[in-house]
């Protein structure tokens, strides 16, 4: 599975320090990890709803994108950006939660449905949903009425050092990501995941 170029990867979350720290918000953690990495500042930007860099690696340029919308409103920010930068859903990586995987496994796919998540929802809604996801597993609480509750409390330790791990692996193999070379890219982080 090998696509052109990702030139921009959305994180998924909550703004404000009261989610910051929340599983929901794992999305948020990615796209701040490869800020640091690249040495990039994510800076609000009010035409695009959200917090926006712009990364320079060996493959190219990607833009980075946090929405400041909530969740539920993801793709007014995404559609946003996108239309700005004219750039093509399947260039677009949105990294989200994922109830469905154990903390820490990290899963690519291209296209799909949205899964309950919100965040995904809305964002097929606005521009379709041919982009790319990231999938950082988070685990489940055990029952659907727990999983607000899940989704918007801190993992536990354990979890949290999982979910680490996981980030580790994707932005350690982020260049492999980011060239569109999923099937390699894949192969590594599931490897080590």
């Amino acid at each position: 599975m090998s696509t052109k170029p990702i030139t921009c990867i959305v994180g998924l979350g909550n703004p404000g320090p009261k989610y910051h720290a929340t599983r929901h918000n794992v999305g948020f953690w990615l796209v701040d990890r490869l800020a640091r990495r690249y040495g990039a500042v994510l800076r609000g930007e009010n035409k695009f709803s959200g917090e926006v860099a712009r990364i320079r690696t060996p493959v190219g340029e990607c833009w980075l994108l946090k929405p400041m919308t909530y969740m539920n409103h993801s793709g007014r920010a995404v559609s946003a950006l996108a239309h700005f930068y004219k750039i093509p859903l399947e260039q677009m990586l949105v990294a989200h939660d994922d109830l469905d995987l154990a903390p820490g496994v990290i899963r690519l796919k291209q296209g799909g449905g949205h899964g309950g998540h919100n965040g995904l929802r809305d964002i097929s809604a606005a521009l379709g949903k041919d982009f790319i996801r990231a999938r950082i597993g988070i685990g489940h609480p055990g029952h659907r009425d727990a999983v607000t509750g899940y989704v918007l409390s801190s993992p536990y330790k354990s979890e949290q050092a999982a979910i680490d791990s996981g980030l580790d692996e994707i932005e350690r193999h982020w260049e492999a990501v980011q060239a569109g070379d999923l099937a390699k890219a894949m192969q590594e982080i599931h490897t080590a995941t």
